[in-house]
Order: structure tokens, then sequence, then C-alpha cells
């Protein structure tokens, strides 16, 4: 196994053999092969263009919503964490947003800007492409419910613009026109009371820091919500709160979040999803499906 090399310029960083334990919200997961954070889109493009078309590519924000098993990831990984993560108010009370920019300082500048309709964001663990790619959605609403255009990258490192007409759309789910990936959006949101956006955003963290496990390793909500039900209360009903394998637990403070106790690896964690799973559908006949990307090769 080569050691961790780093090549940079322009702030572009390529990494070998990358713990991604270091780089998601769990805390887990074996080495990705190669590990790129690009310095912008041009950079981005470059690099796409010189991957063979077979390689596997996984995007990462924040590493939420994401399980990369402890065998690692055997392609790469493009990280878009402090980069592609602009913000910039433009006219029409439009926001355009960078894929890497982390979904809830998207609510907190659009609030600052006086502008209604992002807020739904701060309780959203993520970066905005992670956002636009799973429609991710909080107290009642939904990204793509915002979104007037998108800017995608595709495997040759062609760039287009799109609208959110040619996007297959629902809870949760976005089936693009091709295999393309999001690297920045136009929201269009509505003029409003500064102070009361920001106390909106304030009142909807708040609200999740009560109710979720906020301080603990976990990926955000594991499970999607059936139609007309909660995850949540599903596994609750079950008598899985607070249910633990090797390091990995049901949180005691919301039954939707697995919590890396410390100690977990990823087949604790996956191995636990399962087991909610199975309980769960003998106790209800619910088939839970998972909200959280489960990718790599076991240990």
């Amino acid at each position: 196994m080569r050691s961790s090399a780093e090549v940079t310029q322009h702030h572009t960083m390529l990494l070998f053999d990358e713990s991604m334990a270091k780089h998601t919200t769990w805390r887990v997961g074996g080495p990705a092969r190669y590990y790129f954070q690009p310095a912008d889109v041009a950079d981005l493009s470059d690099f796409l263009k010189s991957l063979p078309d077979t390689e596997q590519i996984l995007w990462l924000g924040l590493g939420s919503n994401l399980l990369v098993r402890d065998g690692g990831f055997g392609g790469t990984v493009i990280a878009l964490r402090g980069c592609l993560n602009e913000i910039e108010i433009i006219p029409g009370n439009r926001l355009r947003v960078g894929a890497g920019a982390a979904s809830a300082l998207v609510a907190r500048q659009a609030a600052r800007a006086g502008l209604c309709g992002a807020a739904f964001l701060a309780g959203i663990p993520g970066t905005m492409g992670g956002a636009l790619a799973m429609n991710a959605g909080a107290f009642g609403s939904e990204t793509w419910q915002r979104v007037i255009n998108v800017q995608t990258i595709d495997r040759r490192g062609v760039v287009q613009r799109r609208t959110p007409l040619e996007y297959k759309v629902a809870y949760r789910e976005v089936q693009a026109p091709g295999e393309e990936w999001f690297v920045a959006c136009e929201l269009q949101l509505e003029p409003g009371d500064v102070e009361a956006e920001r106390e909106e955003v304030q009142r909807l963290l708040k609200r999740r820091n009560a109710t979720q496990p906020v301080g603990q390793p976990s990926a955000g909500s594991t499970f999607r919500n059936p139609p007309g039900d909660y995850a949540a209360r599903l596994i609750e009903a079950a008598g899985l709160k607070g249910f633990r394998l090797g390091g990995a637990q049901v949180s005691e403070k919301h039954a939707n979040f697995i919590i890396n106790t410390g100690s977990a690896s990823a087949s604790d964690i996956e191995a636990l999803i399962l087991h909610v799973q199975q309980t769960v559908e003998q106790h209800s006949g619910t088939a839970l499906q998972t909200e959280v990307h489960i990718v790599g090769e076991p240990a």
C-alpha cells in the first residue's frame, strides 16, 4: 500500500489510499484508492477527462448520508468540501450556489440577504450537491421546490446547464438524464423580513438540535420515511430505540439515526441497518428503504 502522497497546485489535492473514516460523518470506512479535491470547475473538468471510462467515481460533500465499507472504495473520490462552494446573490431574488457549499450556510446567507424560502436547508447536514442529488428535505420542504436551473458536469468534463424539467424528481430521489453530476444551481427565493427569516433559521436549528443526536457521529436520517408514516416511529414501535450491535447504536434521541458510539466499524453499522430493516418488517410489515448510500468493499 502506498503511503498517502499529496500533489498540490492551485489548491488541487490528490491523495492515494486516503482513509474515508476521516471524511465521513460516521467516522468509519476504509481507504479510497484516489481522493481528489478540485480547485475549480475547469480543474475538475481536466481531471475527469484524464480518468479511464471504467473508473468508479464517488462524489463526496460533507460525508453525511454515506457509509463506506471497511474494505474501502476502489475508485476515485471527488471531494467538494472546501471547494466549488460559492454562494452568490443574483438579480431576481435568486441565489447561485456551488455544489460544495454547506446547506446550512446557504440557509444563513439567504436569511442575511433578506431572502425567504431557504430556511429549511439549515436542517440538512450536507452540501448543496448532495441535497440536489437526493432532493434532500427538512421541516416539510424539499430542495427541488426552489431549483430553477442546475449546472452539471459529465465524465468527459463537459459542463451543461439544465432545467428541473429535465429531471424526474420525487421524495428523496432524483433521476438525471445521463451520467452527470451537479456542480452548481440557482435557487428562486422571495424577498422578506431579514430578522424573521434569521429567527426561523435559528428556530429550525434549535429544533434539529433538540430532536436529533447532533453531537454524535451519525450520517443523518438512515431510512426514508415510508408513505404516510415515519421510519423513526416504526423503529421505536419495534422496540429498537437504543439497540446496539458492536459499536453501532440506534439513537436514544431519534430512532431514525444510527450513531457510532466510538468503536463502530462500517460492518457494525451495516449489520445494524439490516437488523432494523428485518425487525421492522417482522413487526409492522413495512420494508424500510435506506436513505443512506452504502458503497465500497467489505473488509
